[in-house]
């Protein structure tokens, strides 16, 4: 193990008393002791439990309210009104938690939100529907309602880029295999992220849609969603937006970017749970538009007509299939609460303080052993984590669970510093940090 200088010490206390400082200054400090496991005391005295907690950007942290919440579910909604539950409020539960959702984080008027299957499952519905009107659809496509829509016979090719996240990418093969269509892909530098001029540079008159992720699962790179949405209407195709590192970190706008569709998971800073059920967005002129392609009973005009053939709903409840995922929306329904009483605007500047935090710590800690920024320092282009280089960070990684500091590895050489707003403070922040240091001067 290297030894510390006395620099490097005075270094690290200054920063921990700016840690504090900024705790005691943060208006949104009071909202962390709402979810479980954040009581430092309790870390400190409880075996398993994180000293330091850096992946809410994957799995955030339960809301105290969930665990009641759940437990009258259990008792009352199920156990007692038991069938009489879907009448009394289930069944519109994913169209009034998804406009809750929309309005809290969105940016999203009423009627064009709802919570429901995987986010993968999602994400093929979506991006099925957007490219139905190809070439041997050129009559109906014509006919339709909506202008973008009428004109998109004979567009062959799906716009991707290849730092997606891998089940973006693998639906995106699949869905261009069954379409007979092509995927054109873009190039994504593994420490920034998609700009507006490449995507310009693969738009054509053959392309169908575009899907990207507002902010970069590996870099943490935000692009430019109104800038990039207005280059695609303006080449005749659909976006679709994948949020899941976005909702409820940073501000999203889809309403104002004129936005197509958009897809999100709610496990990470929305706090829903392990495997919680994802949102999907459809703006509200081309709901009749587009046919969703996996058509079940509760997305019909008449979910108990149980007619012979599929008549789909009027709106946004088209695009339900099944029967609605109500235990596993429970935990979503206090986080968005927070979020709207927060306000999005305060999450994104408490998550732009916090991210500046980590990047000055690694600039005056991490950065003298070799680690490298792979995050935008420009906070505009940068979402809510923060990712670290350095050849070791596999073992960094796996030495930090081992002493409950919980970051998460991604190749190549990266450590992801997640840092959710409502529930990670400044302090817990620089005790992570040290731990990443201690760790690369132990592997050193």
């Amino acid at each position: 193990m290297n030894d510390l200088t006395p620099d490097a010490t005075s270094t690290a206390q200054a920063l921990f008393a700016r840690a504090q400082k900024l705790d005691a200054a943060d208006p949104l400090a009071s909202y962390r002791s709402l979810f479980y496991g954040t009581d430092p005391a309790t870390a400190a005295n409880t075996q398993g439990m994180p000293i330091a907690y850096f992946d809410g950007n994957s799995l955030g942290r339960p809301a105290l309210a969930s665990f009641d919440r759940i437990e009258k579910f259990l008792r009352a909604d199920w156990g007692t009104r038991l069938i009489r539950s879907w009448d009394e409020q289930w069944m519109e539960l994913p169209l009034e938690l998804g406009d809750a959702l929309g309005a809290a984080a969105l940016g999203a008027a009423p009627g064009q939100t709802f919570i429901g299957d995987s986010t993968s499952v999602l994400l093929y519905k979506l991006a099925r529907a957007a490219v139905a009107p190809l070439s041997e659809d050129v009559e109906r496509a014509k006919k339709a309602a909506h202008p973008i829509a009428a004109g998109r016979g004979g567009r062959t090719e799906i716009v991707v880029d290849s730092d997606n996240f891998p089940t973006d990418r693998y639906l995106l093969e699949g869905i261009a295999a069954e379409r007979g269509m092509t995927l054109r892909w873009i190039d994504a530098d593994t420490s920034a992220g998609v700009t507006p001029e490449q995507v310009a540079a693969a738009l054509s008159e053959k392309t169908a849609l575009v899907l990207l992720s507002h902010v970069a699962y590996r870099s943490g790179f935000m692009a430019d969603g109104p800038g990039i949405t207005k280059l695609v209407h303006d080449a005749g195709a659909l976006i679709l937006w994948d949020l899941s590192h976005s909702v409820g970190s940073v501000v999203v706008e889809l309403d104002a970017w004129g936005a197509d569709l958009a897809v999100g998971c709610g496990y990470k800073y929305l706090c829903g749970g392990p495997g919680s059920p994802a949102f999907g967005y459809v703006r509200a002129d081309l709901q009749d538009t587009l046919e969703q392609p996996i058509q079940g009973w509760m997305g019909v005009a008449d979910v108990f007509a149980m007619g012979p053939e599929y008549v789909a709903a009027a709106g946004i409840r088209r695009f339900i299939t099944g029967t609605p995922p109500v235990i596993g929306m429970l935990a979503l329904h206090d986080p968005i609460a927070m979020i709207a009483e927060v306000g999005i605007a305060a999450i994104r500047a408490k998550s732009i303080a916090l991210t500046e935090f980590a990047i000055e710590v690694t600039d005056a800690l991490l950065a003298p052993l070799g680690v490298t920024l792979a995050t935008p320092r420009e906070a505009s282009q940068r979402g809510g984590h923060v990712t670290l280089n350095h050849p070791a960070m596999r073992e960094v990684n796996a030495a930090l669970w081992e002493v409950d500091v919980i970051p998460d590895y991604r190749d190549p050489h990266g450590l992801r510093i997640g840092l959710s707003p409502l529930t990670t403070s400044f302090t817990e922040t620089h005790l992570g940090m040290l731990a990443v240091r201690d760790a690369l001067l132990r592997l050193a």
